[in-house]
Formats: C-alpha cells, structure tokens, sequence
C-alpha cells in the first residue's frame, strides 16, 4: 500500500489519475511482491541444488518417490495466499464492475480494425439520434466527472485500455459492455487496443483529451453550436 511520504519498490506503473487507480495499484503491487518473492526463492533453490548435487566422481545418483508433506505444504500455501487476495480483491472488483455510480458523461466506443469510433449521444443524451457526433480515436471528458463507456466491437476482439485509467475493458464481437472512470487531473493520455487483433494492432492507438470544466464545455460548443 503507498503511503504518504513513502515510495513503492520499483514504481514503475503509468501514473495514476483515477478515482479507484489506488485501491488498484495496491493490489498489483501486492501480488507482484508476493510472485516476485517465490521466483527469487524458486530461482535461489534451483542454483543451490544445481552446486550441491553437481556431478561428482564416485557419488552414486539417490531416486526420490516424493515427499507428501513437502507436496501437501507448497500446494496448501499457495490456496491459501489466492484465498487471501480474492477476499481483499472483492470489494475493488465489486466498486468497479458491480456498482457503477450514475454517469456525467456518456460515450459510445466502438472497436474496429484498426481504430476506435467514439460516439457522443448529443444535446439529447440519446445515442442513435440525428444529433450524434462521431469521431475517430478522439475521447473527451471533463475532469472529475463519471464517464460511462458502452464498449463494442465490430470485427474481432479487442481490448480498450487507458492504462493511467487503470481501466481495460475487452471489446467482444455482440456485445455492449459497460465500464466508467472518472479521471482526477486533465492531461492528454493513450488508448491503445490491449489485445492482439490483426496485423495493424501495434498502430490501433487513441487518445483521451481529460479538459477543465470550462474547457470541456468550449469544446461541447464546438460540436453542437446551437446547444
């Protein structure tokens, strides 16, 4: 868990600028110090045994038919450490996927090969209506306002990921899935498809543009000048 004046070993992650990005973080930082230490205990078990039962001249090889305590301790150990994070992941999860607060904004995206269409409902809030407007890889919010994002696909599967977010949302061929954020500091970030979909993935790239309140709405009038 960060704490204030404190710096998380190896901080690596994109920075955060969510609403629910902490709780997030503490859990990936969480399980990556806990895999981190089994592979560096793993890896040092490994070396130790390759110096002490190195070949030797005259030293008979010894054949092993299991331990079942060892066998029983490192297969209970780790249920118990997914046990463990499941319960501290719950209530984050259920935050997030389960109780979606009431949206300030919605958007429509939808994934295509190789670009993102975001739509806006328009001055009526209703999508599919005469005053829609649709751009190419361009999502705009204001700050600290709830976004809901109706997430589909037209092809294949994709994957729309706001990595500062800490939001990434499949995009299913048939589906409509919802998701939401509500971004703390206005900045220009990346939407890049988190999921291999064809040969021009590594160029399926967006931008979300988080403005002021008073820069949102100049841009709204932009759009629908006559609202």
């Amino acid at each position: 868990m960060e704490r204030p004046g404190s710096v998380p070993l190896l901080r690596w992650l994109p920075e955060n600028v969510s609403t629910y990005g902490q709780e997030i973080d503490r859990l990936f930082y969480l399980i990556y110090y806990i895999t981190g230490t089994i592979f560096l205990l793993v890896a040092g078990t490994m070396a130790a045994f390759l110096i002490l039962y190195r070949h030797r001249d005259g030293r008979r090889a010894t054949y092993s038919h299991g331990n079942i305590t060892l066998e029983i301790i490192w297969t209970v150990i780790p249920a118990i450490i997914l046990i463990v994070l499941s319960l501290m992941s719950r209530a984050t999860w259920g935050d997030i996927k389960a109780h979606q607060p009431p949206p300030d904004v919605r958007v429509r995206v939808t994934a295509k090969q190789f670009n993102w269409e975001i739509l806006y409902p328009g001055p009526d809030g209703q999508f599919d209506t005469a005053d829609d407007f649709q751009i190419d890889n361009e999502l705009h919010v204001p700050v600290n306002k709830v976004i809901q994002v109706s997430i589909r696909s037209k092809d294949v599967i994709h994957s729309f990921f706001l990595p500062n977010l800490r939001l990434k949302q499949d995009a299913v061929p048939g589906r409509e899935i919802a998701a939401w954020f509500a971004a703390t500091k206005p900045g220009l970030y990346e939407i890049p498809c988190a999921e291999l979909c064809g040969f021009g993935h590594s160029g399926m790239l967006g931008h979300l543009t988080v403005h002021t309140a008073d820069e949102y709405d100049t841009w709204v009038k932009e759009q629908w000048p006559g609202s």
